[in-house]
């Protein structure tokens, strides 16, 4: 074997023992602790997209399936799922909050998006597109943060709202608890899809807020004119 090859061969055999080892201290933890930390994952990314809880959510499907484990797969779906609903419910009811924290708000950027005007025409678009936007706001952690928010200050019907996140939940946490499950030692290889995932959603949202910012500042200079 070449010396660079040994090398890398080395690397991985660390790579996996390491894992193993962080594994084997995992699967030691009470049920309870676990369930729970993988309930707050899934709330916490509601509230705070930043939060890694798509890979979290994978390795929990990975969890329930290996050698051992503490906590079913029909456990983990219960965890997934409260999670979400819960932090999206905070979210939700937290729109109206937000709303006149806008209102009140002397940043130029965050008084912007208070104008009447614009306000009202994404409130209407919002309620014109509601059912297909909260069932595809799942599958991107920013999309999903504001959509939460959005469905409140529209004031969206609740009931509507929570039947729509559910189905939203089971079609993207579903993918990912069964890649999980499925993939077994090798679910890594779903974070690193997720990682190029959600950097070309990121990239198409920032492109359209900067879109909607020059929107804004064409229809200001428009007006002074």
């Amino acid at each position: 074997m070449l010396p660079a090859a040994r090398k890398a061969y080395l690397f991985l055999v660390l790579d996996f023992l390491q894992f193993d080892v962080f594994l084997a201290r995992i699967l030691e933890l009470p049920p309870l602790v676990l369930w729970g930390f993988f309930c707050f994952s899934n709330f916490l990314e509601n509230v705070f997209p930043p939060w890694p809880g798509d890979t979290i959510t994978v390795f929990s499907g990975f969890l329930s399936s290996s050698p051992g484990s503490p906590l079913s797969f029909v456990s983990v779906v219960i965890a997934t799922y409260l999670g979400n609903l819960l932090g999206a419910l905070v979210m939700y009811f937290f729109g109206e909050r937000i709303l006149q924290f806008l209102k009140r708000s002397r940043f130029p950027f965050l008084s912007a998006l208070y104008q009447e005007e614009n306000l009202h025409k994404t409130l209407a678009w919002f309620r014109k597109h509601e059912l297909v936007v909260v069932l595809i706001s799942r599958f991107s952690a920013g999309i999903r943060f504001f959509v939460s928010i959005v469905a409140g200050m529209s004031k969206m019907n609740v009931i509507k709202f929570v039947f729509l996140y559910t189905i939203a939940i089971s079609l993207w946490c579903g993918l990912l608890l069964l890649g999980g499950s499925v993939m077994g030692t090798h679910w890594n290889q779903i974070v690193v899809i997720l990682s190029y995932y959600n950097q070309t959603i990121g990239f198409i949202l920032i492109c359209l807020l900067l879109y909607f910012l020059y929107q804004i500042k064409k229809k200001r200079n428009t007006k002074l004119t």
